[in-house]
């Protein structure tokens, strides 16, 4: 059979392509290998050399989980068998004659039952090394804007307490996701929902109010639905201290706006204050206020009312979930005339989509909240949103373990760890990737003991060591006067080297993949492998020897890897130290 003569495409491109040109550095080798796939499929079914069938576009090439199968394999010619007709092994014989060979691609090859494994080749993949350190901070990047607009809103819990584990663990999901989006070319908008509106902001300032007579030798009961943590009788305090008896009329009646005022700020500091210590920022802080104070909640119910969604019943405004699929209706105004916590989020969804006008929004919940996702994307529908514009993605609880009891914590008895206390005793970066390295939706366990382990035992010191590693012997290089310049890097030829080199060609398509699955927890287990590869070529590979050449390859390889270390550690939101 005779191979194709093959027209210019974005893979056959990269032959050319300069160390200059940073498009390189941001290739998905699995797409570029699937572009050769579909050709040659498309080019068979052309000349009738295969039954015309529709070619599955999704998953089309993946990597191998037993490297002896080549560094990419695709699967197709068996999902292609049933449609086309043909056994497995005759389509994957058509397809790999036509497929081409050549630059990036050595070789290919077809296995039982019908398998087509692919390899890069070697000088190839060698060469990529110049082309990382030449993106530098930039690898992984995408080449160009995707241009759309995505909102993440993670955290936004009401501002009536400290943050806890639970809230950070959101935190850090929400702010690596944001970071790696913006990576793979989104507009990324990161928000804070201010919940400063209904029934526990009334009951936090009761409370507030409570504290603040205690330490101005008031004592009065606290309410029922009260907060007792002795955070509240500290802020308490601190309000007596700053505005002294001036919250006080001359009949003891105390001005709860400007309490409630003070007080909010007072709490939205401290958890600015504390998510900047584990690197978490945010773009906008939007008020649920401000959804009333503006009437853009006075417009969604007007609307949803034409439209026919609203129906008042049992003296309470009802929204008519069940014309759009959900097994009950909800109610969105009580019989108090005060709105529930769904009209609000009816009210700030309009707002996302319909006034500032996100093409995606992904909000990061906490598991309680689970539950609130059908109805809310029903509303979606019923405001002529496409609920697939929203994903939610539910951050399952958090269970502390210290010396192997459980710690445990609760925001109203004032049994409480807090996010603060947790970096005191950790650190950011272990709280950070511990949050990381499971996918929301798995409940976790977060050993303290293990997170303070200096060890290759604790995934934080392994990866941020091999980081320091690589520092230091660029120190020692410096020191005895060698460096990259003029490096022949097609010296580096051990399998410890090719396997660094390809695993640090990975991290496009980790961002990539990232981008499109919304799971953050890929770049953690990417990360710990990197270090894992970088260790294994350290132990094996001597990089500064009296082989001058050899060195200088070396020294090139270990800065590449260093840069690749210290992308992933920033994507993370960790730090890449040069001494450990």
């Amino acid at each position: 059979m005779k191979k194709r003569t093959a027209k210019s495409t974005l893979a056959d491109r990269y032959t050319v392509v300069r160390k200059s040109d940073t498009m390189l550095a941001t290739m998905i080798m699995r797409d570029l290998i699937a572009e050769r796939v579909i050709s040659a499929l498309e080019t068979a079914q052309s000349q009738g050399l295969l039954p015309v069938v529709p070619i599955p576009q999704r998953k089309l090439v993946e990597r191998p989980q037993n490297s002896s199968h080549g560094d990419f394999a695709t699967s197709v010619c068996l999902k292609l068998a049933r449609s086309m007709q043909l056994s497995p092994l005759q389509i994957a014989n058509c397809v790999k004659d036509l497929i081409q060979i050549g630059g990036f691609l050595d070789g290919v090859e077809v296995v039982n039952p019908g398998f087509i494994n692919f390899r890069l080749e070697a000088g190839w993949v060698r060469e990529q090394v110049a082309t990382i350190l030449d993106a530098g901070d930039r690898y992984g990047d995408a080449s160009e804007s995707r241009k759309k607009r995505i909102q993440v809103e993670f955290v936004s819990v009401n501002p009536t307490g400290p943050l806890h584990v639970g809230h950070a663990r959101g935190a850090v999901l929400g702010s690596t996701l944001a970071d790696v989006l913006s990576a793979a070319g989104y507009e990324v908008v990161r928000e804070y929902y201010i919940n400063d509106a209904g029934s526990q902001m009334d009951a936090f300032y009761q409370s507030l109010e409570v504290r603040y007579r205690e330490a101005l030798g008031q004592p009065v009961s606290m309410p029922t639905e009260g907060y007792h943590g002795k955070y509240l009788s500290d802020i308490g305090t601190e309000l007596a201290e700053a505005k002294g008896t001036s919250l006080l009329s001359s009949d003891n009646q105390c001005s709860l706006p400007e309490l409630a005022d003070w007080g909010l700020k007072r709490m939205l500091k401290e958890i600015r204050d504390d998510l900047g210590r584990i690197g978490v920022e945010f773009d906008v802080w939007f008020s649920e206020r401000s959804l009333y104070d503006g009437d853009v909640y006075g417009h969604v119910m007007k609307e949803l009312r034409s439209r026919g969604y609203l129906t008042d019943r049992e003296g309470a405004t009802w929204f008519a979930s069940r014309n759009l699929g959900e097994d009950k209706d909800n109610v969105l105004i009580r019989r108090t005339g005060a709105p529930t916590y769904f009209a609000s989020d009816a009210a700030y969804h309009y707002d996302k989509f319909l006034i500032r006008g996100f093409e995606h929004v992904v909000n990061i919940w906490g598991a309680d909240h689970q539950g609130h996702i059908s109805r809310l994307k029903a509303i979606l529908l019923a405001l002529d949103v496409d609920p697939n514009r929203l994903t939610v993605l539910v951050s399952q609880m958090v269970m502390l373990r210290r010396q192997g009891a459980v710690v445990r914590v609760s925001k109203r008895t004032g049994e409480i760890i807090t996010l603060r206390d947790l970096v005191d005793e950790v650190g950011p970066d272990a709280c950070r990737y511990f949050f990381l390295a499971r996918s929301p939706e798995a409940q976790m366990e977060f050993d303290m003991d293990l997170a303070l382990r200096q060890s290759q035992e604790n995934p934080v010191y392994y990866i941020q060591y091999a980081h320091a590693r690589a520092a230091s012997i660029l120190r020692t290089a410096l020191e005895q006067g060698l460096s990259s310049d003029s490096a022949v890097i097609q010296l580096l030829a051990s399998d410890e080297e090719m396997a660094l080199v390809k695993k640090m060609l990975e991290l496009p398509e980790i961002v990539d993949s990232i981008a499109s699955t919304l799971e953050p927890h890929h770049i953690a287990h990417y990360t710990l492998e990197l270090a894992t590869a970088f260790h294994w070529f350290y132990d094996r590979c001597r990089v500064i020897t009296e082989d001058q050449e050899l060195s200088k390859a070396r020294i090139s390889l270990v800065m590449a890897a260093k840069a690749v270390l210290g992308r992933c550690l920033r994507l993370m939101g960790m730090a890449a130290p040069d001494q450990m």
